[in-house]
């Protein structure tokens, strides 16, 4: 599914005296089958604005489409999209395969239907040893997988990643990086992915998507033209290292800015 983004705006508040704006105008297509990352400082809207194209929160002006490339047809914002939040929400009480397994359920599919599909992804993310343990006898990347079957496993072709693995140490956030470069060339889904890490965007992404201080904009976006399959091995590139520079200095703008009104709204 296409996405686009037209003139959208996103204020806090309205109609109170204390209003924040955190999204001016943006525009941009994020094209079917691609993989865009937000990147910018915090406060500048790349949650508000998956939130909103996953239909989670009302817009404050412009438009959202969300269009089958192939018809055409215009679908309904939030339809076709599933969110995998940074905080996991797993079910303490309920196994893994039980939690991978609730979205269908809720949706009204039979059990040895959603049991089936849930089978089928926990063996997609390496996890069908696991089916029946509880997220406290997992380590916390496997807990993470397990929050991303469960968004995998409702079929939508539009996936959106909110900070998916900041909370993760350093070794276990690789580990999951390579993890979701297997799947989405597996299954190539519309992903809009939100970090604060320039090397993950670079990583991971078709395109970076640099937004400013608030209210956020789209300040830059960076081809990522490095070639698919990706590895580890790619970060060693001459191509890589002209990307994290680029892409460090725009950022490091926006920080800076982003800093500055936070101390003058403290101050």
């Amino acid at each position: 599914m296409d996405v686009i983004v037209r003139e959208v705006a996103k204020v806090w508040n309205a109609g109170g005296r204390d209003q924040v704006a955190a999204l001016a105008p943006v525009s941009h297509r994020f094209a079917s089958g691609s993989f865009s990352c937000l990147l910018g400082p915090s406060g500048c809207g790349k949650s508000t604005l998956i939130r909103l194209v996953g239909g989670l929160e009302s817009l404050s002006g412009g438009t959202i489409e969300i269009r089958d490339p192939v018809s055409g047809s215009l679908q309904p914002v939030g339809k076709h999209s599933v969110m995998m939040w940074q905080g996991l929400n797993l079910f303490p009480w309920r196994t893994v395969i039980d939690n991978v397994a609730f979205g269908p359920e809720m949706e009204g599919v039979s059990r040895n239907e959603r049991y089936a599909k849930a089978r089928e992804v926990l063996a997609v993310t390496g996890l069908q040893a696991f089916a029946e343990h509880y997220p406290r006898q997992l380590s916390g990347g496997m807990r993470q997988r397990v929050a991303l079957a469960r968004a995998l496993i409702m079929g939508r072709p539009i996936l959106l990643m909110d900070e998916p693995f900041a909370a993760l140490d350093a070794q276990t956030k690789i580990v999951m990086q390579i993890e979701l470069l297997r799947i989405f060339e597996a299954a190539r889904k519309t992903v809009l992915f939100v970090t604060h890490a320039i090397d993950e965007a670079i990583l991971l992404g078709d395109e970076i998507v640099v937004m400013s201080a608030r209210p956020g904009r789209i300040k830059e976006v960076i081809p990522v033209n490095l070639p698919r399959p990706r590895s580890l091995d790619v970060v060693k590139t001459p191509e890589f290292g002209r990307l994290f520079d680029h892409a460090f200095h725009l950022i490091r703008e926006e920080v800076t800015r982003a800093m500055e009104q936070q101390m003058a709204e403290s101050a």
